[in-house]
């Protein structure tokens, strides 16, 4: 099933995606999300919240229920 894409403008880091996407509830569930290697960033576990994704950057995140995740689609 693709990925639903979300539109920003600019620049975002990995953690501010996670929240914006509605991936996690707040920051500090993506800061856990990331550190326990749950979140992968074009098929690749990133580690870093402050990563930051470039227009078409898939991102996933691992979830009890299974996995969900979003298309990064950068706005100039």
């Amino acid at each position: 099933m693709p990925y639903p894409t979300i539109l920003v403008r600019g620049e975002i880091k990995l953690g501010q995606f996670l929240k914006l996407a509605d991936l996690v509830e707040d920051g500090a569930e993506a800061r856990i999300a990331i550190q326990s290697g749950d979140v992968s960033v074009n098929g690749q576990v990133e580690r870093r919240r402050g990563h930051r994704l470039s227009d078409g950057d898939a991102v996933e995140i691992a979830l009890p229920s299974g996995s969900a995740g979003a298309r990064v689609r950068v706005e100039a």
